[in-house]
């Protein structure tokens, strides 16, 4: 492989693929501090002309972590079409951009071709990109899957109704629900992040949430969202679980640490298949977001985007219902600012939607941040143009219990406005029965709590 190239009479001389991938990045804070960022806009630009020459088979050969010694690897490897990666092996990383962004590329052949990329492939092409280009990209990818709903049809917004409370107490969660329901929000879950991750408070929560969606008869799924291990318990006491989640990351280091592993999952997997309240076939939440695996001290001197690229690698080889990115959670130790947030969301979506996930998108911000309300707005308009399948509803926006700002049941409501979508189909029905919405607009009744009396 060439890893050198002259820009302005400077020579730049790179040492391996890893590095080219990481100094071709978009400068992120969490890749300055590790010391693998460019170190000037022209560095930057060097490795990306480097990386557009570098072909598939090229990046296919040298992968960021070695098959032998790292379990994502291992499953992103082994899902991986050998038939259509031969077929596009050839293909420089430029090429493979200019496939992607051309008007005579549908989206039956970016599923098809995908089915041969490795992350690091994905990643590659993304680093190409500017934001227009996700954008554009991401339109042309419409994953679907189905738990109790239908999530990533065209036309469709779903969201996350995450009713948290500081210390779970049952009516606040149950008013928060009855909220956000009210408002539209609850197609894609009705999930909740627990204060005690005790297996007997979250199979409580698990009772509650689903005797509401029973006596309510709401076509939607419930899930709580502790530990993959707690629910596995609660689920063989009884507790009834319509989405299985966890967090999950691109390194087995930083895997690891979440205490997650693919025995784990499948065994998470066949239980929710037996004993899960969901239809299915797809029954698993995922949570992701760049800077897990630096903040843990386990990228193996791997840039971020790469790094989350390789999380969906490992995601998708269990065929979960959503994956969630929360790129803006940890920081400004990995995000510092919300142009960087901005970026990684548009990144980290079109990067999830090419691994063939149902991506949801959390701009999100924490209050420590060089980001604000404005930035987090201008993400959410513009992945929701580039067709993210969910977002999270939160009260207010300002979640209680985790601190940290997200997207409002009345910015999802505006959401959708703005851009003409509309529900999951079965919750849209299930809207119109209750008086909440009409022709695909929320009527007057919307916010009215005493819908549920």
């Amino acid at each position: 492989m060439k890893f050198t190239c002259t820009l302005k009479n400077q020579h730049f001389q790179f040492h391996s693929l890893k590095e080219v991938l990481a100094k071709a990045s978009e400068e992120k804070s969490g890749d300055k501090i590790a010391g693998i960022g460019a170190q000037s806009a022209l560095e930057r630009m060097a490795a990306k002309l480097v990386l557009s020459e570098i072909t598939l088979k090229e990046i296919y050969e040298n992968p960021v972590i070695p098959y032998e010694k790292d379990e994502v690897t291992r499953i992103i490897y082994d899902d991986i079409n050998q038939f259509i990666f031969n077929e596009i092996s050839n293909w420089s990383v430029g090429e493979l951009r200019d496939y992607i962004l051309s008007h005579k590329t549908k989206s039956d052949d970016l599923f098809r071709i995908s089915k041969g990329l490795t992350s690091e492939m994905i990643s590659a092409v993304a680093k190409l990109m500017s934001s227009i280009d996700l954008v554009m990209a991401s339109q042309k990818i419409r994953p679907i899957a189905h738990c109790n709903t239908t999530i990533g049809e065209p036309g469709r917004l779903a969201f996350r109704c995450q009713p948290n409370h500081p210390n779970d107490n049952p009516e606040g969660i149950l008013a928060s629900i009855k909220e956000g329901l009210s408002y539209g929000s609850g197609d894609a879950v009705i999930g909740i992040n627990p204060n005690n991750d005790s297996v007997e408070s979250v199979s409580r929560l698990l009772h509650m949430t689903h005797d509401f969606i029973q006596k309510w008869e709401i076509p939607t799924q419930n899930c709580v969202l502790a530990h993959i291990t707690t629910q596995m318990q609660a689920l063989r006491k009884g507790a009834p679980i319509g989405l299985m989640f966890q967090s999950l990351a691109g390194t087995q280091a930083a895997n690891d640490e979440f205490g997650v592993s693919k025995e784990i999952l499948d065994e998470a997997y066949d239980l929710m298949k037996t004993f899960g309240t969901s239809t299915g076939p797809n029954l698993l939440y995922f949570e992701t977001g760049q800077g897990s695996e630096f903040s843990l001290n386990a990228h193996n001197d791997v840039d971020m985007q790469t790094l989350e690229a390789r999380t969906y690698g490992f995601a998708r080889h269990w065929k979960p219902f959503m994956v969630n990115n929360v790129s803006g959670f940890i920081g400004p130790e990995t995000l510092y600012d919300g142009k960087q947030v901005i970026r990684a969301d548009l990144e980290d979506l079109f990067m999830g939607k090419l691994h063939g996930l149902p991506m949801g998108i959390a701009p999100t911000y924490t209050n420590h941040m060089h980001a604000d309300q404005n930035d987090q707005e201008i993400a959410g308009i513009l992945t929701a143009i580039a067709g993210a399948n969910f977002y999270m509803g939160v009260p207010g926006g300002d979640d209680v219990m985790l601190s940290y700002q997200d997207t409002s049941y009345h910015d999802d409501a505006s959401l959708r406005e703005m851009l003409g979508l509309r529900p999951l189909k079965e919750f849209e029905k299930w809207l119109e029965k209750m008086g909440i919405m009409e022709n695909g607009r929320l009527t007057d009744r919307a916010g009215d709590l005493s819908i549920f009396d």
